[in-house]
C-alpha cells in the first residue's frame, strides 16, 4: 500500500500553463514529463540515451583511481562516523539480501561524507565455517582456495553495485593475520577465568560430526546447517562464561535508544532474569544434596517430591543398580525429544522413580522421593525442581499420574480448587501459618539462609557460550594438553596457531586435524614434555564477535587494535544487518565489548550506538494448487495478477517467499544490475519498502525507477546549457512555489535520510522533479516537446536550475553514478566531485509564502489559479474587485449570468464565485 501510494507521485498530474494575460492562470490536463507512463515522450532535440553501463563503468574506475573509498582515519578536524554493515560469508555469490543491506549502509555513508564527517565504511569476510569444508569434501578443493576465489568474486560484485567501502581496512576471519588475534582474545578470556572446559551433554550433529549450540538447533530438533536430527552426546567442551555478564547485558539494553524495541525485547527474553531461592535437599544415605531453584519458596511446606532432568549429573551418581537399567533407558529416550516438546504444557509429563529419597528441609523426619522427569531441562537453573502439586499445574499433573501426595499450603478462595496458583494466607506451613504468601516468599527465603538449607537467588535463562567445534575450517583453540601440566595456553609469541592448508584429508566425519599427527603432536611450553594440541576449532561466532574492533586498525601487527584508535572510532555509529542475528551475534558482540572495556581496551560498554535491521528480500514463487513443489519461472506464463503453467495452461498459485535455489525464486544481482543499472537497482530497493520491512522483488515495478532515471537524464541535458533569467527577475507564482518546495525538500529529505526513511526521501525527490516539470511546461506553453528543446525556449528561471542541481546532490548517496555524471554535465570545467560539494542546507527564509495567488472556484468547482498584486493582500474589498474583474472570472461567468455572491477567505487564499 505504501508503494502504491508513492507511485501516484509519478503518475500524470494536473499542470498549469500561463495564459496570454499577465496574472491569469488556467489549468489544463496533459501528460507530465516525469510520469511513469510507458508512452513515449516526444522530443524535439533528442538527448543521448542513458547508457548505465558506460556511466557506471566510468565512475567506478574514477573512484578506484582517486582512492575515494579510503578513510582519512587521522583527520582530527572532522567528527567521525563509523558505518558498518554485517559482513557476509563468502559463499561465492551475492544475493539480493546482500545487495539490499550494503546499499542501505552505503547510502548512509555517502550522505555522512557530504555532511563533513570522516566516515569509516569498511568491508570484510566472515570466512570460516562448514560450507567451505563441505565444498572440500564434495569438490575435492582446498577450503582456503575455495574461500579466496569466492571472496574475489563477491568483491567484484560489490564494486558493480557501486558501494563505497574502504578496502584498505578489509579483513578476512580465515587469515592468520586476523585469527591470531581471535586466539589472543581467547587466551585473554582464559586468563581471566572466562574460558573453561567442562563435560556435559551437547547437541551433536551426526552428519557434520560437530557440536551445535542450542541456538543452532531449529524448532524440529534439526541442525540449522545440515538438517540432520540432533542427538545428545556427553563430551568435554570449551565454554565462554557469558553468564558472568548476564546482568550488564540485561541492564545496558535500556541505554540502547538507537536499537529497535523488538530486538531489545528478544535479548531481554533470551537473558531471562528470574528471582527466587535455592533450596538444598539432602539425599538420604549419601553425602550428596540436590540443589533446587524455585520462584515460590512460600510453597516449600507443600513439596512432596523432587524431579531431576534426565541430563542431570546426579542421575548417574545416585541411581542404585536395581534401577539403573530402566532409568538409563528412560533418560536416553527423554533426551531425544525437543526441549520445546518436553516443556509443552499440553504434553503428558513422563517420569521414573530414581530409587532414592531426600530429606524435606523444613521437616527433617520426612523423606520424599526423587524422580527423573522429561519436563525438567538441565540447562535451566539447577536442572532440578521441587514438586508442589497443590499449587502448580504441571506438578499437579505429574503427581496425579504417579500417585504422589498433594499437600495444600495456601488457603483457597471461595469456590477455589486445586491446583491453586493464586495468592492467599499460608496454612500447613509451621511458623508461617496465617502469613500472606507474597510476604512469605521473602520471609521463608531469609529463614532458609538463616537455617542453612537455602538462599535467596537471582538466576538467568542465559547459558554459557559453547564455542568448541569438531571441524577443521575454523580458528584453532590455542591450548596445549599436557599429561603433567593439564591444559596450557599457547605462548603469545607462538601465535597464531595456524591451520595446515595442504595435505588435509577430508572424509566428512569429524575434524581431520585430529588425524594430522605432525600438527597435533607438540611440546608443553611449561615443562617441555610431549603434549597434544587442542583439535577443536572455535565457533565462527567468536570471529564475528569482535571484527568491528579490528576494522579501524586492520594492519596492526602488534595488537588486535591500538587502544587510541579504538578510543577514536568506537562505538560503531550505525550497524546494519538482518534481524535473524538479533540474539546470538549481537549478544556475543556485546559480551566481548564489555569484557574488553573492563580490560581497558575500548571506551564504551556497548559496540553499536544505533542498529538498523533490514527486512528480507522475497521472490515470487509458483506452485501448482495443493502442491508444495515450486515451479521454475521458465515454465510459467506470468500475467501479473495471474500465472499459468506453460505446458498445460493450468493456473498456478503465487506467493512471495524468502529467496532460495530450491524455490526457483532467487534473483542474481549481477543480472539485474546488467539489465537496469546499479543505480536503478539501488533506488528500487530503497524505494520499494521501508528498511525494516520485507521487500518483494517485482521486476515489473523496477521499470518505474528506470523511467524516472531516464527522464531526469533528459531534463539534465535540457538544462545543462540553458541561459538563466537575469538576476532580480521577479518569480512567477509557479517559480515561487518551486522555490518553497525546494527548501521543504532539503529540510524533510535530510531528516528522512538520517532516519533511514529512504523510501519517502525518494518519493519527495520525485515530487520535486514533477514540480520542475510544471514550471517548465508553464514557460513553454502546451507543446510538451519544447521542454527538451532549449532552442525554442528563452532564459530559464534560476530556481529551476538550482532545484535540478540540488536534486542531484540529494540523490547522490542513493544513485552515485548517475548523480556524478549529471553533476559533471553542469560543471564540466570544475574538478570538484559532487560528493565534495557538501550536503544542501535549507534556507528557512525561503519557506515563507509571500505570494498572493488565489485558488478560484465557480459554484464550488475549480476554475484556476489567479495571481494578484501583493500590495492589496490586506484589503478584502480590493481582492474581491480584482477577482471579479479578472479574465478568469469573465471566462467562467458567461454573458447574461449574474454573480450572486463572492466568498473570499484570505487566510486560505481561496475564492468561490456563486452564479
Amino acid at each position: 500500500p505504501l508503494y502504491s501510494k508513492m507511485l501516484t507521485l509519478l503518475r500524470p498530474v494536473s499542470i498549469r500553463s500561463v495564459s496570454a494575460r499577465p496574472g491569469l492562470q488556467t489549468r489544463t490536463r496533459r501528460r507530465v514529463f516525469f510520469s511513469t507512463s510507458s508512452e513515449p515522450t516526444a522530443q524535439a532535440a533528442n538527448p543521448p540515451n542513458y547508457d548505465h553501463i558506460a556511466v557506471e563503468t566510468k565512475w567506478q574506475a574514477k573512484w578506484n583511481e582517486w582512492a575515494q573509498q579510503k578513510t582519512h582515519l587521522t583527520d582530527a578536524n572532522k567528527p567521525k562516523y563509523y558505518s558498518l554493515a554485517m559482513f557476509p560469508y563468502p559463499s561465492g555469490n551475492l544475493h539480493m539480501g546482500h545487495a539490499r543491506v550494503y546499499t542501505i549502509s552505503d547510502t548512509a555513508s555517502r550522505m555522512q561524507r557530504m555532511m563533513g564527517k570522516k566516515v569509516l565504511h569498511p568491508m570484510g569476510w566472515d570466512a570460516f565455517g562448514l560450507p567451505a569444508e563441505n565444498a572440500a569434501i564434495e569438490r575435492n578443493i582446498v577450503p582456503h582456495n575455495w574461500t579466496m576465489q569466492n571472496i574475489a568474486h563477491m568483491k567484484k560484485q560489490l564494486l558493480q553495485l557501486g558501494t563505497h567501502f574502504d578496502w584498505t581496512q578489509e579483513v578476512a576471519t580465515c587469515s592468520p593475520d586476523y585469527y591470531k588475534w581471535t586466539q589472543w582474545l581467547f587466551l585473554r578470556l582464559y586468563k581471566r577465568g572466562l574460558a573453561y572446559q567442562k563435560e556435559s551433554y551437547v547437541n551433536w550433529d551426526p552428519v557434520d560430526m560437530t557440536v551445535l549450540a542450542n541456538e543452532q538447533v531449529d524448532a524440529e530438533g534439526k541442525s540449522w546447517r545440515s538438517g540432520a536430527k540432533v542427538e545428545k552426546k556427553l563430551m568435554r567442551q570449551w565454554y565462554l562464561k557469558l553468564t558472568q555478564y548476564a546482568e550488564p547485558l540485561l541492564k545496558d539494553l535500556d541505554t540502547l535508544e538507537g536499537w529497535p524495541d523488538k530486538v531489545k525485547k528478544m535479548q531481554k527474553e533470551w537473558i531471562g532474569k528470574t528471582s527466587g531461592a535455592h533450596i538444598s535437599f539432602k539425599v538420604q544415605n549419601s553425602s550428596e544434596a540436590i540443589e533446587v531453584f524455585t520462584t515460590r519458596p512460600d510453597t516449600i511446606y507443600g513439596c512432596t517430591y523432587v524431579v531431576l532432568a534426565p541430563e542431570h549429573p546426579l542421575v548417574g551418581t545416585l541411581v542404585p543398580d536395581s534401577h539403573r537399567g530402566a532409568v538409563t533407558e528412560f533418560c536416553r529416550e527423554a533426551m531425544m525429544a525437543l526441549p520445546g516438546d518436553r516443556t509443552d504444557p499440553q504434553r503428558p509429563k513422563r517420569g521414573i522413580f530414581l530409587g532414592v529419597h531426600v530429606q524435606h528441609p523444613t521437616k527433617p523426619d520426612t523423606k520424599i522421593p526423587v524422580y527423573v522427569g522429561d519436563y525438567v531441562l538441565a540447562d535451566y537453573a539447577t536442572g532440578a525442581v521441587m514438586g508442589v502439586p497443590a499449587h502448580d499445574v504441571r506438578d499437579f499433573q505429574f503427581a496425579k499420574q504417579y500417585n504422589l501426595p498433594c499437600i495444600q499450603v495456601i488457603e483457597l478462595p471461595e469456590g477455589g480448587a486445586l491446583p491453586y496458583t493464586g495468592s492467599g494466607n499460608l496454612i500447613n506451613s509451621g511458623p508461617f501459618n496465617g502469613m500472606k504468601n507474597v510476604q512469605a516468599i521473602d520471609a521463608i527465603g531469609k529463614e532458609a539462609e538463616k537455617s542453612g538449607w537455602g538462599s535467596q537467588k537471582t538466576i538467568y535463562n542465559l547459558r554459557d557460550w559453547l564455542v568448541s567445534r569438531q571441524r577443521y575450517w575454523g580458528t584453532p583453540i590455542p591450548i596445549i594438553h599436557c599429561e603433567k601440566c593439564g591444559p596450557v595456553s599457547v605462548p603469545e609469541k607462538d601465535l597464531p596457531v595456524e591451520l595446515p592448508i595442504e595435505g588435509v584429508n577430508f572424509k566428512g566425519k569429524g575434524s581431520p586435524l585430529a588425524e594430522m599427527t605432525s600438527w597435533v603432536e607438540t611440546k608443553c611450553p611449561c615443562c617441555g614434555s610431549k603434549a597434544r594440541r587442542e583439535t577443536d576449532t572455535m565457533d565462527t561466532f567468536v570471529d564475528s564477535a569482535w571484527y568491528f574492533l579490528r576494522y579501524p586498525d586492520a594492519s596492526n601487527t602488534k595488537a588486535p587494535f591500538d587502544v587510541s584508535v579504538s578510543n577514536e572510532w568506537m562505538p560503531v555509529d550505525v550497524y546494519v544487518g538482518g534481524v535473524e542475528h538479533a540474539i546470538l551475534h549481537l549478544l556475543y558482540s556485546r559480551f566481548i565489548t564489555k569484557f574488553l572495556h573492563d580490560e581497558g581496551m575500548v571506551p564504551s560498554r556497548e559496540p553499536f550506538t544505533a542498529l538498523k535491521t533490514q527486512g528480507m528480500v522475497h521472490g515470487k514463487t509458483y506452485r501448482l494448487p495443493g502442491s508444495e513443489r515450486p515451479i521454475p519461472p521458465d515454465q510459467v506464463v506470468d500475467k501479473g495478477a495471474q500465472a499459468f503453467l506453460k505446458s498445460t495452461g493450468q493456473e498456478l498459485s503465487t506467493s512471495w517467499e524468502k529467496m532460495s535455489k530450491s524455490k526457483y525464486n532467487g534473483i542474481d544481482p549481477e543480472k539485474v544490475i546488467g539489465e537496469y543499472g546499479a543505480d536503478t537497482v539501488r533506488l528500487f530497493m530503497l524505494f520499494k519498502a521501508p528498511v525494516d520491512q520485507v521487500l518483494d522483488w517485482d521486476a515489473s515495478q523496477i521499470q518505474g525507477q528506470l523511467r524516472w532515471i531516464r527522464r531526469l537524464w533528459s531534463l539534465v541535458h535540457t538544462l545543462k546549457d540553458a541561459t538563466p533569467k537575469p538576476a532580480g527577475t521577479k518569480l512567477t507564482a509557479e517559480e515561487a512555489k518551486l522555490q518553497r518546495q525546494l527548501q521543504e525538500t532539503i529540510r524533510d529529505n535530510t531528516k528522512e535520510m538520517l532516519d533511514f526513511s529512504f523510501n519517502t526521501a525518494i518519493a519527495r525527490l520525485m515530487k520535486l522533479s514533477n514540480t520542475m516539470a510544471d514550471v517548465l511546461n508553464g514557460q513553454t506553453g502546451s507543446d510538451e516537446s519544447a521542454i527538451l528543446d532549449s532552442s525554442s525556449r528563452g532564459p530559464v528561471s534560476p530556481v529551476v536550475l538550482e532545484s535540478m542541481k540540488t536534486l542531484l546532490r540529494l540523490l547522490y548517496p542513493m544513485a552515485p553514478h548517475f548523480a556524478s555524471e549529471t553533476w559533471q554535465m553542469f560543471h564540466s570545467n570544475d574538478s570538484k566531485h559532487i560528493s565534495e560539494t557538501g550536503w544542501p542546507v535549507f534556507d528557512a527564509k525561503q519557506l515563507v509564502d509571500n505570494s498572493l495567488v488565489y485558488s478560484v472556484q465557480v459554484n464550488g468547482k475549480f476554475a484556476g489559479m489567479l495571481e494578484l498584486d501583493e500590495a492589496i493582500a490586506d484589503d478584502e474589498a480590493k481582492i474581491s474587485q480584482a477577482i471579479l474583474e479578472s479574465a478568469l472570472a469573465k471566462k467562467h461567468v458567461a454573458a447574461g449570468k449574474t454573480v450572486k455572491k463572492l466568498i473570499v477567505t484570505k487566510a486560505r487564499k481561496f475564492a468561490n464565485i456563486l452564479i
